[in-house]
């Protein structure tokens, strides 16, 4: 069976190009959303394992979208990065206590982002 895709959310498009780029380029399937609610309404026709979620986006934020995923029994189990430009650490704090996987400060290599998605795919556990 193949992994699932990877969702990517983020209201800056020419991130989103990139990183798509670089997601296919590695090997996964990728969708996209650009906010948050695009975002909750792609995931049940996407069904992603893994989502990349920028933290500031109009519309609905990330840590609203992740608080969303975590309390939906059929969702919580989704890993999800969250990307942001926010430097403080009660924002990386407060998203991995709402339940994000991992946590990476804009501007970031994308070649980190693949690691990290490598460690978080579920074939990596196999």
């Amino acid at each position: 069976m193949p992994p699932s895709p990877i969702l990517v959310v983020d209201d800056d498009p020419l991130l989103l190009l990139l990183l798509e780029h670089k997601l296919r380029g590695a090997g996964h399937a990728v969708a996209t959303a650009p906010d948050g609610l695009a975002a909750l309404e792609a995931i049940p026709i996407v069904k992603p394992g893994i989502v990349v979620l920028d933290a500031l986006m109009p519309r609905m934020d990330g840590f609203e979208v992740l608080r969303r995923i975590k309390s939906d029994a059929s969702l919580s189990h989704l890993r999800i990065i969250m990307l942001t430009v926010l430097r403080h650490q009660d924002d990386v704090v407060g998203a991995l206590k709402i339940g994000a996987d991992d946590f990476l400060v804009k501007p970031f290599i994308p070649d980190e982002l693949l690691a990290r998605v490598a460690r978080l795919a579920p074939s990596a556990a196999a």
